[in-house]
């Protein structure tokens, strides 16, 4: 048996980490002393110290590691579909990490150049357009911040069923019209929609008119700097909004393999104000 001491200094843990997993359930001691409260493992659990450092080295929660360890299940197949979700998980956060890495790169460029790096803002194209109605075939409902992306799959997967059980011609790509661009407790208040050839049941009237249009490439991280500038010209040419702002995804994001080639239209509808 080896005592906490050489097992701490074999597996590279400390002694107050684990005494912390004893304390969780997530691996105890073999033997207590009584008397002197001294902890041993056993050789074999030497194998389960590593195991728990590797799943924490894929950034499995401890919690996760103990629902592992003590299912029912086989473990070789719970293992298999956590990695197969682990792996998912750590792709986002690699290509997240290079998004982020290609523009501090491109703001270090921006300095050197001896520009802000908000000179970005000057090169988002801003244009005037009349957008004729549309007969939308919509969900609307209330989205929480973070449940945007699970909302953006479920609500346009029932519209394109919809669209083709009823056998409806598509007008457009799908959009997204935002009625409020307040968060409060129950959410943002969201309409889904795809645009349809004609009026027919189910569907609604939309009249945007006279939009501010910006198209944009690449991430949707990059729409908040559209909007701010949409904004800003709005009010500095003396326009205002008048109806939903919307977006229009010209591109699948699901068949988009870089997000450098999304493509999506930000419309702000707006009418001139009276001098």
């Amino acid at each position: 048996m080896l005592s906490i001491g050489e097992f701490s200094n074999i597996c590279k843990v400390s002694t107050k980490t684990l005494r912390y997993y004893a304390e969780i359930g997530l691996l105890e001691p073999s033997v207590i002393n009584p008397e002197n409260g001294y902890r041993y493992y056993d050789i074999e659990q030497l194998e389960t110290m590593l195991f728990i450092n590797r799943l924490k080295t894929y950034s499995f929660s401890l919690d996760e590691i103990k629902g592992i360890m003590q299912s029912n299940e086989s473990q070789e197949e719970i293992l298999y579909h956590a990695f197969l979700q682990k792996k998912q998980e750590i792709e986002k956060q690699v290509v997240s990490t290079q998004r982020i890495l290609n523009q501090l790169d491109g703001d270090i460029l921006t300095l050197k150049q001896g520009k802000s790096i908000m000179s970005y803002m000057d090169d988002i194209d801003i244009q005037l357009v009349e957008m004729p109605t549309m007969h939308l075939l919509s969900i609307r409902k209330m989205v929480q911040s973070d449940a945007y992306p699970k909302e953006y799959a479920d609500c346009f997967g029932k519209l394109f069923k919809k669209v083709a059980v009823d056998r409806l011609t598509m007008a457009g790509a799908p959009m997204v019209l935002f009625h409020s661009d307040k968060f409060v407790p129950s959410g943002l208040d969201t309409e889904f929609a795809i645009p349809v050839k004609g009026f027919v049941t189910g569907t609604r009237d939309f009249c945007p008119g006279l939009c501010i249009k910006t198209v944009v490439h690449g991430p949707y991280t990059e729409l908040s700097s559209v909007y701010a500038k949409q904004r800003e010209w709005a009010e500095k040419e003396g326009y205002q909004c008048r109806n939903a702002v919307f977006e229009v995804y010209v591109t699948d994001p699901s068949q988009v393999v870089c997000e450098q080639d999304n493509i999506t239209e930000v419309y702000y509808p707006v009418k001139k104000l009276s001098l």
